[in-house]
């Protein structure tokens, strides 16, 4: 990028970004503005006053606590993006959430076009082989965040809710399956696999699951197909598809909403964290089709991939996005809530 010699608005950014005790040059500014995380310097100051806007002031402080030299600062700077909420922004997120979701394609060798469309034996082979290459070289999770909680609660004798669903939802075998549905959609998994899958690590109320079953069959019989409304019905090029296609106002909703989210979960078990939290936060149908499953965004490229899933959620699935905002709120009440004193008087 080509260097510029800094404005007055420039030199006055940086020195209100210094009195709030953070460091920011005209340098960062132009590399901010050009990656859309910083509006344009003409818009940084009140026509009425000219003085520098406080939201700009605001934005600019934001940017030099979370730079750190060779790191980029991840979906932060999609957070920006959706909050600005402009065509040109909402294009940035558009791009790199298909840029995100197609990240397993990639680490395989694969393009979005090598996968075949139809039902002929050819092109089901072909996405089978094409699923197996998405598992090569991917590293076991052996247990997710629910079962590191739960494993330390019972190591200090805590009791925390019961599981409702399965022991981990990055077992082998669910993503096994989950692999072939990237590739071809629920058209290439029957449903009975599917069942089998989540039968072999379901550790929830088994009648949970007969239900979930008996549901299924129910809605087959009245020749419903529920799996065709599933956000993996077409597979990853559905997906790609769907984020295409949706409204650029709703694009930079959801991911307000779900970075708002993670953030909010990740203060919470890093500030907050007790068995009464803990407690409150896993007795939520969200813990499970949330929390486990792309709730924990850590700014790196997982974290990344973690906030496209929820998005997807959000977009896709039916009340998904509701469920969120109400989880949103507990989150927020318990952050809310008066912290209770350590024995040693200090307050945690």
């Amino acid at each position: 990028m080509t260097r510029t010699l800094p404005t007055a608005a420039d030199l006055a950014l940086a020195a209100e970004v210094e009195r709030l005790g953070l460091t920011a040059t005209p340098h960062q500014f132009e590399r901010w503005r050009a990656k859309r995380w910083l509006a344009p310097a003409a818009q940084w100051t009140d026509p009425a006053t000219s003085a520098l806007r406080p939201d700009i002031v605001h934005r600019a402080a934001w940017l030099a606590a979370l730079s750190r030299p060779g790191r980029g600062i991840s979906w932060i700077g999609w957070t920006f993006w959706a909050i600005d909420d402009t065509e040109q922004t909402a294009a940035l997120l558009r791009q790199a959430l298909i840029r995100t979701i197609q990240l397993p394609l990639r680490h395989a060798g694969i393009t979005l076009a090598q996968i075949p469309h139809g039902d002929s034996d050819a092109a089901f082979e072909t996405r089978q082989n094409l699923a197996e290459r998405l598992l090569e070289g991917r590293r076991a999770i052996g247990r997710d965040l629910d079962g590191l909680l739960r494993t330390h609660a019972g190591t200090a004798g805590i009791a925390l809710t019961e599981s409702r669903t399965v022991s981990n939802p990055f077992d082998a075998s669910l993503i096994r399956v989950g692999a072939r549905l990237l590739a071809g959609g629920m058209a290439d998994v029957s449903p009975e696999e599917l069942t089998e899958a989540w039968r072999s690590v379901w550790t929830g109320p088994p009648e949970q699951l007969d239900r979930i079953t008996a549901a299924h069959l129910a809605a087959d019989h009245a020749g419903t197909d529920l799996h065709a409304i599933s956000p993996l019905a077409h597979g990853l090029p559905g997906l790609v598809r769907a984020l295409e296609q949706a409204d650029a106002r709703m694009l930079c909703e959801a991911v307000r909403a779900c970075t708002k989210a993670s953030s909010t979960l990740t203060k919470l078990l890093l500030e907050r964290a007790d068995a009464g939290m803990l407690t409150v936060l896993m007795d939520d149908v969200m813990w499970d089709q949330w929390v486990r499953a792309g709730g924990i965004a850590p700014v790196s490229r997982l974290g990344e991939a973690a906030i496209t899933v929820s998005t997807v959620q959000y977009l896709l699935v039916p009340g998904w996005a509701e469920d969120l905002h109400r989880y949103q709120d507990r989150m927020d009440r318990l952050m809310a809530a008066p912290t209770t004193p350590a024995p040693d008087n200090r307050v945690r």
